[in-house]
């Protein structure tokens, strides 16, 4: 007699929980349908390898996994605002989101640098270690607070070139009275080094160098170094990249605009900016032994530093790291978790891979 009174409990619950299931479908498909269109000031040339390049890569694999819904239209530098003017942009809602370099503003965040490539740091995978599984994106997002940005690591690449420069360097001495175009706080080791060091865009480096306006300069890689011509106005290449380990790039959103996203459009962009990261990794890496070996085969000389002179800009260096962390409590913060991290993982990095010596080229 009880059989039906059961048959109907267990129908109603059923058809309670298919109204529930619906219900949560309907949500979930229409925050996934959520539309997205930002325009996107970008800080470099689309083109450059690596540097830039993962924007493409979001911006096309965001519209392809959203169907549509989510779209990025990024701007050539300049196109929309000065690539130096990304930040204050997104801080103010002028626009919901930037890529750039983050290290161009360490006249104002002095922490900066360290998240986008400081001397004698991290080499890439480390770095990512440092970013996502210790204390880097925690202490990044605290940076960022104040400014009302949300940060998203969205591209890395390995060293750069140390810089082009008229002369070999056969000492420290050589730096002394020469202007030059460095970035990050490499700048200010040169410039403690009597350097004078100024901070100019991609788009004027072969002009700025060409007319004699500066008599050395540094920017990225060797494949992005070239496709801005730098070896045809200079021949003498120094390697390797001490003033940067590693390179990041960044998407800064407006915090306001990522707060009131729902929360899978949020991942789904999270997951396209790690994506975008691995993939403009592996296409940097790819390029440079093709740009070294054109280099070669055109009569540019690529000088590697000996370890004497390497070890003498390190101590410059990590003065110069010192007096900024006494100065400022948050760059305290990031290079001690950077040195702490660096020395548990040098165990790891000096026993677990092959010496780069082992290795022959020709």
């Amino acid at each position: 007699m009880k059989t039906p009174s059961v048959f109907r409990t267990i129908t109603k619950a059923f058809a309670t929980g298919a109204v529930a299931t619906t219900l949560l479908l309907g949500s979930v498909n229409a925050s996934a349908s959520e539309r997205v269109r930002w325009q996107v000031p970008i800080a470099f040339p689309s083109h450059l390898v690596g540097l830039s390049t993962p924007v493409k890569y979001l911006a096309d694999n965001l519209n392809a996994v959203s169907n549509g819904n989510i779209r990025l239209r990024y701007y050539e530098p300049g196109e929309l605002i000065p690539p130096f003017e990304i930040l204050d942009a997104v801080s103010k809602g002028r626009y919901p989101a930037g890529y750039t370099w983050i290290g161009y503003d360490q006249g104002t965040i002095p922490a900066l640098p360290l998240f986008s490539g400081p001397p004698f740091g991290m080499e890439p995978p480390a770095f990512l270690a440092w970013h996502y599984f210790g204390d880097g994106e925690k202490l990044l997002q605290e940076v960022y607070a104040p400014r009302n940005v949300h940060p998203l690591l969205c591209g890395v690449i390995g060293p750069e070139g140390a810089g082009w420069f008229k002369k070999p360097l056969e000492s420290l001495e050589d730096i002394d009275g020469l202007r030059i175009r460095f970035a990050g706080i490499g700048g200010r080791v040169l410039a403690r080094l009597g350097a004078s060091v100024t901070m100019i865009p991609a788009a004027e480096l072969y002009q700025s160098v060409e007319r004699g306006t500066i008599d050395a300069l540094e920017f990225s890689q060797p494949a992005v170094d070239r496709m801005l011509g730098l070896h045809q106005v200079v021949k003498n290449y120094i390697m390797p990249g001490w003033h940067q380990t590693f390179t990041t790039s960044h998407l800064l959103i407006n915090k306001e605009v990522w707060d009131g996203l729902a929360p899978s459009t949020q991942a789904t962009i999270d997951m396209a900016c790690r994506a975008a990261t691995l993939h403009g990794f592996a296409e940097s890496e790819w390029a440079q032994p093709t740009a070294l070996r054109e280099y070669q085969r055109e009569g540019v000389t690529a000088q590697v530093l000996p370890k004497e002179i390497l070890r003498e800009l390190e101590i410059v260096t990590n003065q110069v790291l010192d007096e900024i962390a006494e100065d400022n409590e948050m760059f305290r913060r990031v290079l001690t978790s950077q040195r702490d991290f660096m020395a548990h993982h040098a165990i790891w990095h000096s026993k677990g891979y092959l010496p780069r010596d082992f290795y022959q080229y020709d």
